[in-house]
């Protein structure tokens, strides 16, 4: 594959084609867990590990699976794949493993990951899929993260509260308050805040895009009429 085609796929991954954004899958969690940075970091980087190795793991035995049977074969490497996260998070990262709860479990249901399995992973050879699974995985964490600090800059007026609970004891003074005495907004931190810091985001993009594409040069067709 070609460097441009290696371009395409972190531009498709991180803006075309955001998980989040314009595909808009895997809205469960993104809704419901980002009260926070940390929160949201978190769910981020195990949905992207997640999808770098199921789109590795998918890709390396794409000759051998049959059609019949590929995309339950898909969902058990995927769920393999979540298990061992989940077990290495409630090893290591107790605390935020029970924050995050049900939704650990839950991205082997995102329709994203087994998405990309079906239609990229399975059809490329390896270093482009995990390309693809490692692209679509920052995206969709971006997305997390800016949602988290959004919903917790207005909710709490604070940013990178609770860092602790994945970086250890290190990070217990790395909150940043952005208003002293601030009472909060609790809209912000409730599940309706998310749908409200969710549209903004959107809308954020879409008038990007819409800007981004009068900036390229118009061009006019021209018909050339054959010589006699």
């Amino acid at each position: 594959m070609s460097e441009t085609d290696y371009r395409e796929i972190s531009k498709s991954g991180l803006w075309t084609n955001n998980v989040a954004l314009v595909q808009l899958l895997g809205l469960c969690p993104l809704l419901a867990v980002t009260g926070t940075v940390i929160n949201g970091l978190g769910l981020g980087l195990a949905t992207l590990i997640t999808l770098v190795a199921s789109n590795t793991s998918v890709s390396l035995i794409r000759h051998w699976v049959r059609p019949e049977v590929r995309v339950p074969v898909f969902v058990m490497i995927i769920a393999s794949i979540v298990t061992t996260i989940q077990l290495a998070m409630n090893a290591w990262l107790y605390e935020l493993y029970m924050v995050l709860g049900i939704f650990i479990p839950l991205i082997v249901t995102n329709c994203s990951i087994l998405a990309r399995a079906e239609a990229f992973a399975s059809k490329n050879k390896v270093l482009p899929s995990a390309l693809d699974g490692l692209m679509m995985g920052l995206g969709f964490t971006a997305v997390l993260v800016l949602l988290g600090g959004l919903r917790e800059a207005i909710g709490k007026g604070t940013l990178l509260a609770d860092s602790h609970l994945m970086f250890g004891d290190i990070a217990t003074n790395w909150t940043i308050v952005l208003l002293e005495d601030y009472s909060g907004m609790l809209l912000a931190i409730l599940p309706p805040g998310a749908f409200f810091g969710l549209g903004l985001i959107v809308a954020a993009k879409n008038v990007i895009d819409k800007k981004l594409a009068r900036r390229k040069p118009v061009q006019i067709a021209t018909e050339v009429t054959p010589a006699n």
